[in-house]
């Protein structure tokens, strides 16, 4: 593994020397040292939570496993103090080309308008993106990182979980209000909280060979249908870090996956595709679909979050990206109810927000999944004539389908308030912010970026006109234009968000809007924030 710590040690920590019989008691313990668990860790220590974190392991896991990364989620590391880095290391990229044959007959751009702190998508090994989130964790002193600590044993209690943990040095148990399942799919909290999942397992398998190698490839996605290295199939190419190129070859439902995954077989496949053999592997894994979760994401005081709650193809990037959503969904809303400024039932709103989340995720990838893998010869004619239209008609673009890529949720929760003002743009309640390019007094800033220093609570999003809003003790502000230190040189602002000299926003403190006013005052702000906190209903 290039150039990261990928290995730790496993120490003993004064819970396990606890005496009696009453364990040690912290606010949150999060299970699982993966890209999901670190982030969530991360997000309540910066609110001031103090978090256990618990892997069974004592290392970064191998292979490149998830790469590709949204925007949505490299503002999340943005603001838990990783984002830039992930950027710089990872290959950006925004432009998808798909390919039947070798004639092209699609092309996107996932990020076409300018004026945005973040790129559409980086591609980056996930060892990377685990070791950046390990090193931000030990620069948090509020985080308790324990490696090889394995959860075997799960009580709840009216206001608390007690875990018993294995360790090198014996078993010990320990205390939380809250426990956070963030363990994968192989998820062991689930079993023992007595929960299963329920979708659909297709029986395509696909084959990943991650080969180092220097090519002249342009850093696209690039997305085969039939191509004539792998007739009959489909194939994908993408470029990572450090001249590594990931390949994803179908195989259809009857290869043996002991042999196909032998260096000596995939070989000749990858060679057919590239031309040539001037490369190494670097990982080689069979898989097959999978699109299923949890019937609930809250189980009394046990919370299940990223693959440990929903699984979907890797087709679109769904997984990782999604699992950081969740993280960030829950993190401020744990953090209110055990401040005890927000009551316990609003976590009920994670559950309902993410539930249809994962429902979405599920659809478009099963949706992905059956246009990549088609269960019937008549599926596979409609997807030949969607493909042979689509290079020259719009509405079989429409139709190409080789994984839609990731996309924040949108809400349609009580945590959202309609609309009572007309707006011709702008987010709608229940919709993640937009970027959008400012100017500051020390020079060019973003939107996301004023968010971020506007504190970790609700923010109230101003078109500056004349004195600034009276907004309630303890609200963040951003004023823009009017005279305010913040000018909107480009116009972007104004026309993303259709803001007009005194409208305003209500930004939930994730980014998604909570309302938003033509004519906002004080008590309409109050009004709702207390019902995006869950403190009344409506």
């Amino acid at each position: 593994m290039p150039q990261v710590q990928a290995q730790f040690s496993y120490r003993r920590h004064p819970d396990q020397d606890v005496p009696g019989k009453e364990p040690a008691r912290h606010p949150v313990i999060v299970v699982g040292a993966g890209p999901i668990g670190l982030s969530l860790a991360i997000d309540l220590a910066q609110r001031g939570q103090r978090v256990i974190v618990l892997d069974d392991s004592d290392r970064i896991g191998d292979g490149s496993r998830a790469i590709c990364f949204s925007k949505r989620s490299l503002e999340v590391w943005d603001r838990l103090g990783v984002g830039e880095r992930m950027v710089e290391k990872g290959v950006v990229w925004k432009v998808g080309k798909i390919f039947l044959g070798d004639a092209m007959v699609y092309q996107f751009d996932l990020l076409p308008e300018a004026g945005h702190k973040m790129p559409a998508f980086i591609n980056l090994q996930q060892y990377y993106a685990e070791a950046y989130l390990v090193d931000r964790v030990h620069e948090l002193p509020e985080i308790d990182l324990r490696w090889r600590n394995k959860v075997t044993g799960v009580a709840q209690h009216n206001d608390h979980v007690v875990l018993t943990i294995e360790t090198p040095d014996g078993p010990y148990r320990v205390a939380a209000e809250f426990v956070v399942a963030c363990d994968g799919a192989r998820s062991a909290l689930r079993g023992l909280v007595g929960a299963e999942f329920s979708g659909e397992i297709f029986e395509d398998q696909f084959l990943i060979a991650d080969v180092k190698m220097t090519a002249e490839f342009p850093t696209e996605r690039w997305f085969w249908f039939d191509p004539p290295f792998h007739s009959g199939q489909s194939a994908l190419l993408h470029r990572q870090p450090d001249d590594v190129w990931r390949i994803d070859l179908q195989l259809g439902p009857d290869a043996d996956p002991t042999v196909e995954r032998r260096p000596e077989n995939v070989r000749p496949r990858i060679e057919r595709m590239l031309g040539h053999s001037q490369f190494d592997f670097e990982w080689i894994s069979i898989y097959k679909f999978q699109c299923r979760r949890m019937q609930r994401f809250l189980h009394e005081r046990v919370i299940f979050a990223g693959d440990a709650a929903h699984q979907v193809s890797p087709f679109g990037a769904r997984g990782a990206n999604s699992g950081l959503e969740d993280g960030e969904n829950l993190a401020w809303k744990l953090d209110l109810v055990l401040r005890g400024v927000a009551p316990g039932s609003l976590l009920e709103s994670y559950n309902i927000e993410r539930s249809a989340a994962a429902d979405e995720n599920i659809q478009a990838s099963t949706r992905s999944t059956d246009f990549i893998a088609p269960h019937s010869r008549q599926e596979r004619r409609m997807r030949q004539v969607a493909l042979q239209l689509a290079k020259d008609t719009d509405f079989a673009k429409r139709m190409v389908n080789g994984g839609r890529l990731s996309v924040p949720s949108v809400y349609r929760t009580p945590l959202s308030t309609a609309d009572c003002d007309q707006w011709s743009a702008g987010p709608l309640p229940g919709a993640h912010m937009t970027d959008a390019p400012l100017h500051g007094g020390d020079g060019s800033t973003f939107l996301t970026e004023q968010f971020m220093r506007a504190g970790q609570g609700f923010t109230v999003l101003e078109a500056a006109n004349g004195a600034a809003l009276d907004v309630p003790e303890g609200v963040g502000s951003i004023r823009v234009g009017g005279g305010s230190p913040l000018a909107d040189e480009t116009g972007l602002f104004a026309k993303r968000y259709d803001m007009t000299p005194g409208a305003a926003y209500l930004l939930r403190p994730d980014g998604y809007v909570a309302a938003r006013f033509r004519k906002p005052d004080r008590a309409a702000i109050a009004a709702a924030i207390a019902r995006a906190s869950g403190r009344t209903q409506g």
